[in-house]
């Protein structure tokens, strides 16, 4: 069939070359038109459930809201995680689910559980749907300065609000633009109790008298003069001097009684669970722009950008936007690596063809392919909304060396063709359809081969799947393209390409070299073939000596360009001592000379996409170009050099990448490599067995940090009613709790419209009244009775510990310890500290401990690998049988598979590498690589042998021994070329990957590492072994022959 076809497109030559060209242009236009990203994106599918409910403390929060949501959520289809977080006055719930949900499906779906739940709620807790993005979406973060300090924060903060987030959330592909730090207007009512008992004034009469006075209405229509005037009445409340004259009703002597006689109004700043930091400078406002999910990164960011440059103009005078955090430069810098690194390798493989050809028309027959088979590549990849990330035009980097083979070894015997009979106008389409159809078949199988040696890649998941998927794809669709075009495409043009004089095999100084150290070699191995064998057994068994000397991970560290700080710090941290920690620790880090901008943020930015406490510090380091550094200094000097300027007690230091950071926090919710979650139904517990953890751990080497989050290290102020004294007053829980809610906490009892912008009115009792126990225990309340009394004499106020945020997964509880880890590998570090745990930690019952982090996921991309690398060797043999029909063959190639693993093993350990997923793909894509030199080394030897074959029945005379070696010896001798060709390609070209710098190189590199290193020791193996265990192999089928012979030559006789 595929003789055919190649004799079919030389015979259409032009058919050929005109979809080839439509190929090109729709290659080129899917090229512009392909979305690009720095990563692909690695988040789950995940929905999120934010409800605030104000004023509550965390385990009122966990009870009345996180957890009825939790256990509603446990049984949405496809959800695999429920993770709640209850906070002071928020809750957030994490429903992830499995892979392949649609998060559009996965939304709706939440919704409909959620409107069973939501009736159950408290009246003041709202839930809502978290925008239709990840935290992977936080593309770019900026912040609002004023150096002329005309602006104080509150409205810098309504800039941002009411002017800049609408604004940008018009630009496509932006999900929600949130707002971090500033200070947000509040009107604040402070009520005077002594007044209002003079006075005999409820507190809820207040509150009922602020909602009644700020109201606008409309009064439909008047008629006047053939013309209709619409009717309004205003009311909003606009000042402070408004919201004094609001009447409370009119006293003994006849005197209207108003707000501002009973209580002081003022302007001041609404309670805030966020700041944001700049350079060390002071407090800014910042906003986070996120990116829906699924959109194409460069464009969101480059829209964001002309957005803010084009509303420069319509921002007050003195204020400015400055980026602290930009994803669009790393996006930038991957691509275009990756791109540099491209062109590398084509030019390689061009001087690689005309060091072994001698002729350049012939390299530029094998050069032309390849663009071609990119950009088919391409055109799947848009059709299939894969982006270009680091991933996918790795996979096209690394198919690049075998992507050629198959013109490569076409052209090689062409030329072989041509130095036997010299081409003519006649004859030349026979010749090239001859030499074509030779090696056509076997190419095609061993590309394909190659090609579906890559698909248990495939069936990776969750986030190694969505790693590496696309470069599986882009691989895949790269090496079909291939295969497709050398049977099609390749034959016309060396029909039009190779003319002239071509320089035989063996007039070329490379070529000469190669024999002449080859051939010596190959004898004397052909002379002792067991001897041989026993060798290539030993070497190999040696050769795996390393395996259990190299270390694993889960993906290896990837370098962004820009670093982020994360320090943990102790609970209970007021918000003032964060502040000021913040700006210490900016202060400190913008001193190094590499550092561009420092962003810090303590607490959370206003979106569900961001769940800190306040104990959690975040500060994005904006990195200058790397060609500006000093000498010297690398990312991981730089994170040594922070480290040690840094120093704080109660500060525990973590220097991470930000992306990757989001990914393991929204995947695990762990932010370190490796971390333990303690499960189990009581707090207290949970963190006594943290603690223990803390204590034990650090014994085992490796470990740099221990953190155990104190679940139960939150201070509260605990109102204690007792339902005895206050039913002696006549009074219900409720009635003692309103007091404390409102006079303590203070409520939001109305919002203010002032054009397009709102804010609260909030009512409370003045600061003396509530800054501690004692005047707290002195508030008055008033009994039905009309009776003062103090809140001390019904309940009993008193200071204890409490959880200062409560985390639930699956709705049980949990508390986190986060390990940091040096000079060891993930892998090695979990398997020695969970022996030392199991000897060294008493669990009580119903309390269990899991491991989690990069860990969880490192697991279970090995368990995939562990069945995925035998289903590959499978449909290698498959494959290598329907095209040789014949077990021997495919026993040999595959016999050898594990030779060519050394060099990769070798190489790996050599560069200090360690197993990773990236690995176990590199690994992947040799296995059909070195199959596919074996595959035509061995259809060279058949050939040899079928030849041998031939000449001795047309002299009818049995194969001597010597005879047979030497038909051997030729056609390995023979193979040199090609099979050096193909190497020096994939080895060569894989170089700059291998030892490039820059981003996305350390994935790279590790792909690139297996087949460098394999390729070497493939190389002996086909050129040597493969030989000497064919000629033991094919010994009894040459006697069998040989008995055939004499027999056919004695009946003749006879």
């Amino acid at each position: 069939m595929i003789e055919s076809i190649i004799r079919w497109s030389i015979g259409n030559r032009f058919f050929v070359l005109l979809i080839t060209l439509i190929i090109a242009f729709g290659g080129l236009y899917s090229l512009q038109k392909t979305p690009v990203d720095a990563l692909p994106d690695l988040s789950d599918v995940q929905v999120i459930i934010k409800t605030s409910y104000p004023g509550q403390a965390p385990q009122v929060v966990q009870d009345q809201v996180t957890f009825p949501l939790t256990t509603a959520m446990l049984s949405v289809p496809g959800a695999q995680t429920v993770r709640g977080y209850s906070f002071f006055g928020d809750s957030y719930v994490y429903i992830i689910f499995d892979d392949d949900t649609d998060l559009y499906w996965a939304r709706s779906r939440v919704l409909e559980y959620l409107s069973q739940v939501a009736s159950s709620l408290p009246d003041s807790a709202k839930p809502q749907l978290g925008p239709d993005a990840t935290g992977v979406g936080w593309v770019y973060i900026y912040a609002l300065t004023d150096k002329s300090g005309n602006h104080d924060l509150s409205q810098l903060r309504s800039i941002q609000d009411w002017f800049l987030k609408y604004e940008l959330q018009t630009v496509p592909g932006v999900s929600e633009v949130s707002a971090v730090g500033g200070m947000v207007k509040q009107y604040q009512v402070q009520v005077d109790p002594d007044k209002l008992r003079a006075y005999d004034i409820p507190l809820s009469l207040i509150q009922i008298a602020l909602q009644k006075g700020n109201k606008e209405t409309g009064a439909s229509v008047v008629e006047m003069a053939e013309a209709e005037y619409m009717v309004t009445a205003t009311g909003y409340i606009q000042s402070v001097s408004d919201i004094e004259k609001i009447p409370l009703g009119i006293n003994e002597q006849g005197t209207p009684l108003r707000i501002g006689d009973v209580a002081n109004v003022n302007l001041g700043p609404q309670m805030r669970r966020g700041i944001a930091e700049l350079n060390g400078e002071g407090e800014v406002v910042g906003g986070v722009v996120v990116m829906r999910f699924g959109e194409n990164a460069q464009q969101t960011i480059n829209g964001v950008k002309e957005k803010l440059e084009s509303l420069k103009s319509s921002l007050p005078e003195g204020v400015e936007v400055v980026p602290v955090y930009d994803r669009s430069k790393l996006i930038d810098r991957a691509v275009d690596n990756l791109w540099s690194k491209l062109l590398e390798e084509l030019a390689v493989v061009a001087i690689v063809c005309v060091a072994f050809l001698f002729h350049l028309r012939s390299s530029i027959v094998a050069v032309i392919t390849l663009p071609l088979g990119i950009l088919v590549s391409f055109i799947i990849m848009y059709m299939q909304g894969i982006n270009a990330n680091i991933m996918s035009l790795g996979g096209i980097a690394i198919a690049i060396g075998a992507m050629t083979d198959g013109a490569i070894v076409m052209i090689e015997n062409m030329h072989k063709h041509m130095e036997k009979t010299p081409l003519t106008d006649e004859n030349r389409w026979q010749i090239v359809a001859k030499a074509a159809s030779e090696v056509g078949p076997a190419l095609f199988f061993s590309l394909l081969i190659i090609t579906v040696s890559f698909l248990p890649v495939f069936i990776l998941e969750a986030q190694e799947g969505r790693m590496f998927s696309p470069l599986a794809y882009t691989k895949t669709y790269a090496m079909a393209a291939s295969a497709g075009l050398a049977i099609t495409f390749v034959p016309v043009l060396m029909g039009y390409f190779i003319r002239g004089k071509v320089v035989s095999e063996k007039k070329n100084p490379l070529n000469r070299l190669l024999i002449a150290i080859y051939m010596p070699v190959l004898k004397q191995v052909m002379k002792f073939p067991k001897s041989t064998i026993v060798a290539a057994i030993l070497v190999t068994i040696v050769g795996f000596w390393p395996v259990d000397k190299i270390g694993s991970e889960f993906i290896p560290p990837l370098d962004e360009g820009d670093l982020m700080y994360m320090p943990t710090t102790y609970p209970g941290i007021s918000i003032g001592k964060a502040r000021e920690l913040l700006q210490q620790t900016d202060k400190l880090i913008r001193t190094v000379p590499e550092v561009e901008t420092v962003f810090g943020k303590v607490g959370r930015a206003e979106t569900a996409t961001d769940p800190a406490p306040l104990t959690m510090i975040e500060t994005f380091i904006q990195l200058k170009p790397q060609e500006q550094w000093r000498e010297g200094v690398t990312t991981e000097s730089l994170k040594a050099e922070f480290d040690k300027l840094v120093k704080f007690p109660g500060l525990t230091n973590a220097w991470v990448m930000p992306i990757k950071t989001r990914i393991d926090m929204l995947a695990t919710g762990i932010k370190t490599p490796v971390g333990i979650k303690v499960a189990g139904p009581e707090l207290d517990v949970i963190q006594e067995i943290g603690q223990q953890i803390e204590q034990i751990l650090p014994e085992v080497t490796g470990t740099a940090s221990v953190y155990s989050e104190r679940v139960a290290g939150g201070r509260y102020i605990k109102v204690d009613i007792s339902r005895d004294k206050a039913s002696r007053f006549g009074l219900n829980i409720e009635d003692v709790q309103q007091v404390v809610s409102t006079a303590i906490g203070g409520m939001n009892v109305t919002q203010t419209v002032e054009g397009q912008e709102r804010y609260p009115v909030n009512l409370r009792y003045p600061q003396d009244y509530r800054d501690s126990p004692e005047q707290l225990s002195r508030l008055p309340v008033v009994t039905p009775s009309g009776q003062r009394i103090a809140l001390g004499d019904v309940a009993d106020i008193r200071v204890e510990n409490g959880p200062p945020g409560i985390k639930s997964e699956n709705a049980r509880l949990n508390g986190w310890t986060f390990i940091d880890i040096d000079g060891v590998d993930v892998g090695t570090y979990v398997e020695s500290a969970k022996i030392h745990l199991a000897n060294n930690l008493k669990l009580p019952a119903g309390y269990s401990i899991t491991w989690a982090g990069q860990y969880e996921y490192m697991e279970r991309a090995k368990e995939k690998l562990t069945y995925v690398l035998p289903l590959t060797l499978a449909i290698i043999v498959i494959l290598l049988y329907l095209n040789f029909r014949a077990f021997s063959e495919v026993a040999m190639i595959i016999v050898t598979l594990p030779m060519a693993m050394i060099g990769g093993l070798w190489l790996m350990y050599l560069e200090g590498f360690n197993f990773s997923v990236a690995v176990g793909v590199g690994f992947i894509a040799l296995a059909g690589v070195a199959v596919e030199i074996g595959v035509i080394m061995l259809v060279y030897l058949n050939q040899a042998l079928a030849e041998l074959k031939e000449k001795a029945e047309e002299r009818a005379e049995p194969i001597s021994d010597d005879a047979y070696q030497d038909a051997l010896l030729h056609g390995a001798g023979l193979r040199v070329r090609p099979v050096m060709m193909t190497v020096a390609t994939i080895i060569i070209g894989l170089m700059p990957i291998l030892y490039g710098t820059g981003t996305g190189s350390e994935i790279m590199s590790r792909i690139a590492a297996p087949m460098v290193g394999g390729m070497t020791s493939a190389v002996l193996l086909t050129l040597i072994v493969l030989p000497v265990i064919y000629s033991i192999v094919k010994k009894p089928e040459l006697n069998a022959f040989n008995k055939e012979l004499s027999k056919a030559e004695l009946k003749s006789n006879a």
